[in-house]
């Protein structure tokens, strides 16, 4: 595959190799994220080439004689000019040849199977819709609206004209029913009569109505993302769990990162891979996706790499942290003239969003994009309007019922001629204090009879 050589123009000799979507043979010519990258790039810079497939078909390393293979070793002995290919920027290769800035960024993650990763229903998942904190105000809100029921209840001489001689039917016990009732949108006895009683049964309709909307929309919203939860998010995650097994390629960079780092959860990943050598570590990168597909097992690797494997198996996913971020970069002689002239076509293909768009025609998928965001539970402060509306309903019932027997109080005392304050006072005892007056009266007239 050439471009050239056209008069005037430099020509270049470019060494790459074959994978998937950065180099591939289509109808005897090559195609691929690379090859679109150097077009791009000989048009910028105005110099003609001719691509060559690496001899040995590999990317470069010092072998055991002190020789370096691959691409690298192909520059060394100006066999090629520059090396176009995803080929990693480490600092023993940047000892030897030149690197342009990194045209795709990569790191280490992780593959994962989607429906290996699902979290498990739990015994008790119909809770999961709301948070704790979420539960424990519903509680508190269902305690203290039925305690008001039944004080406004038994002030309210609308509901409870004569507290001597009629039976109250807002007991503690009934309002807690009528609290529970409405909750679950069931009609209830008793009916309330007064103003006071019903403000507080409607708000706490009102209330009840909202908290169902809200728990079933999150309900099904927790159902239907059940398969779209990711619990394995982070390397940490990786390690705590132990249902899904992991591994890397041996022998790999990869392996060798986690060997060498000092982050205790990269030397317990690495403990892990190396107590399990022969289990966990795979030969090829095909034979990690295809394990991966098959098993219960995570792959970690490079991420670019694992974005194509998604992409193109819509089962698999990969995890969102990416760690030990490189590049690849164009490796070209040292003190080459074309280093940075590269460098900066580089850099202005990235400005101009081209490298983005190579990236979204090599990878793209007809997969189903689904949100990978972790599902959360309703806290308190997305029903905080709802509560501030109930606690506003039930002090208007409290005060509203406080008025009504002032109201009573005030024409008693016309009556009967006494202050408004003294009989508001006694009607208030009478109608708190009714149960303990009633056992006195009881325990009276048992004596009487004895």
């Amino acid at each position: 595959d050439s471009r050239g050589p056209e008069e005037g123009l430099p020509t270049l000799t470019v060494t790459t190799i074959l994978e998937d979507p950065y180099v591939m043979v289509r109808s005897a010519e090559l195609e691929g994220y690379c090859i679109d990258l150097l077009k791009a790039l000989a048009a910028m810079l105005h110099f003609s080439y001719r691509v060559k497939v690496v001899g040995d078909g590999r990317y470069g390393a010092l072998s055991s004689t002190g020789n370096w293979t691959g691409m690298i070793g192909e520059i060394l002995r100006q066999e090629a000019d520059i090396a176009v290919a995803p080929l990693t920027v480490t600092s023993a290769r940047e000892e030897v040849v030149s690197f342009t800035t990194p045209f795709l960024q990569t790191g280490i993650g992780i593959l994962l199977r989607k429906d290996t990763v699902s979290q498990d229903m739990s015994f008790f998942h119909f809770l999961a819709p709301f948070s704790k904190e979420t539960w424990t105000g519903l509680l508190f809100a269902y305690v203290l609206t039925c305690f008001c029921l039944f004080l406004v209840a038994r002030l309210s001489p609308c509901e409870w004209n004569e507290p001597k001689n009629e039976e109250n039917h807002f007991t503690f016990l009934n309002s807690l029913w009528f609290g529970a009732g409405a909750l679950a949108l069931q009609g209830v006895t008793p009916r309330p009569k007064a103003l006071s009683v019903r403000v507080i049964a409607a708000v706490w309709w009102l209330f009840t109505i909202a908290l169902l909307a809200a728990y079933i929309a999150n309900f099904t919203a927790l159902l239907s993302s059940g398969a779209e939860q990711l619990p394995i998010q982070t390397f940490e995650d990786l390690v705590k769990q132990r249902k899904v097994e992991f591994g890397t390629l041996d022998g790999s960079s990869t392996f060798y990162f986690f060997k060498n780092s000092k982050n205790p959860i990269h030397q317990m990943i690495y403990e892990y891979m190396d107590k399990r050598r022969d289990h966990v570590l795979v030969k090829t990168y095909q034979e990690a996706v295809q394990r991966v597909m098959e098993s219960n097992y995570a792959f970690i690797g490079e991420s670019i790499s694992q974005d194509l494997a998604a992409a193109r198996h819509c089962n698999l996913i990969r995890a969102p942290e990416v760690i030990g971020a490189r590049g690849f970069g164009i490796a070209t002689t040292q003190g080459s003239p074309w280093t940075k002239q590269l460098s900066i076509a580089i850099l202005k293909l990235g400005e101009s969003g081209d490298l983005d768009y190579l990236r979204n025609k090599w990878w793209e998928t007809s997969c189903l994009q689904k949100s990978r965001d972790r599902w959360n539970p309703l806290q308190p402060q997305a029903l905080g309007g709802l509560f501030l509306t109930l606690a506003i309903g039930l002090a208007l019932g409290v005060i509203a019922a406080v008025v009504e027997l002032s109201n009573k109080s005030r024409h008693a005392a016309g009556h009967a001629k006494k202050s408004c304050c003294s009989v508001f006072t006694e009607e208030m005892c009478t109608r708190l204090r009714i149960k303990a007056n009633t056992r006195q009266s009881q325990e009276t007239s048992g004596r009487a009879n004895a």
